[in-house]
């Protein structure tokens, strides 16, 4: 029987009074490319950011390729690369310099960084302006650059928060065209968040719905509109977390700032 290659089992996050993630269980099997939807505020980037250790739970348990996230930090971080919904780059680097600093961070072995770099950075089309600073590249770019980034230790899972957010048509066709590629010749697990509700009926294998806090539902697109008695994810999404607007709210009660957490879990790490 394949083992999950991410689980969740009953997982709670508070902050004070505030129970942002309550009791949230699920599992992920390798090479799987799953979707966590839910609209703004529901829990899914406190999951994502417990799953990547840079929150730690308050109670339950989240394994990463079998590593418990709250207590082999360093081991489970070595499964994964991610892609976060905010910008993470350095903007006075060169986009070289930029993916350098993450393999020493990552501890990618010192002779195999020139290689690697440039496998990645041609992967996704970057490499003839390698040596251009990051705040003259587009949003698409930069994007391209960030997922380059997150693969360069060769992780078994991608978390992709909002990959997409703000990039037109044409960028997210080839952003999700590398992804796919990378699912289908290296058998990545992908996880990933999207407001795009075709994307997620497109892409993904699975499907988990967030709302509250709580997984209303789980399952394949088909599963979840025959649940539901609609015929499109959007439908399924909108009966089963409701047609109100909701307050643009943010998940991170705690003022985390995600770029000098990861980075500073790097170098204790």
């Amino acid at each position: 029987m394949v083992k999950p290659i991410i689980e969740a089992r009953d997982v709670v996050k508070t902050f004070g009074t505030i129970q942002a993630v309550d009791h949230v269980s699920f599992e992920v099997y390798p090479g799987e490319i799953f979707a966590f939807l839910g609209p703004n505020g529901a829990g899914k980037s406190t999951t994502i950011k417990m799953l990547t250790t840079m929150l730690r739970p308050t109670s339950g348990k989240l394994l990463l390729n079998g590593h418990d996230v709250a207590k082999d930090q360093a081991a489970a971080r070595k499964s994964f690369g991610i892609v976060f919904q905010d910008p993470a780059l350095e903007e006075e680097l060169t986009a070289y310099e930029n993916m350098l600093f993450h393999a020493v961070l990552y501890g990618v072995p010192k002779g195999q960084h020139t290689t690697r770099i440039e496998e990645l950075m041609k992967l996704v089309d970057l490499w003839e302006r390698r040596d251009s600073l990051v705040r003259t590249y587009s949003g698409g770019m930069r994007r391209r650059l960030e997922i380059a980034r997150g693969l360069l230790h060769h992780p078994q899972i991608l978390f992709l928060d909002e990959p997409t957010l703000g990039l037109d048509t044409q960028t997210r066709n080839v952003l999700w065209n590398y992804v796919n590629k990378l699912n289908k010749e290296e058998g990545m697990t992908i996880f990933f968040t999207t407001h795009y509700l075709d994307e997620a009926e497109q892409v993904a294998e699975r499907i988990a719905i967030i709302d509250h806090g709580k997984i209303v539902a789980e399952g394949t697109t088909k599963q979840l509109t025959a649940k539901t008695k609609t015929k499109s994810l959007e439908k399924a999404y909108l009966k089963l977390t409701g047609e109100g607007i909701r307050d643009e709210i943010s998940e991170d009660f705690d003022g985390l700032n995600v770029r000098s957490a990861l980075r500073n879990q790097r170098l204790r790490g």
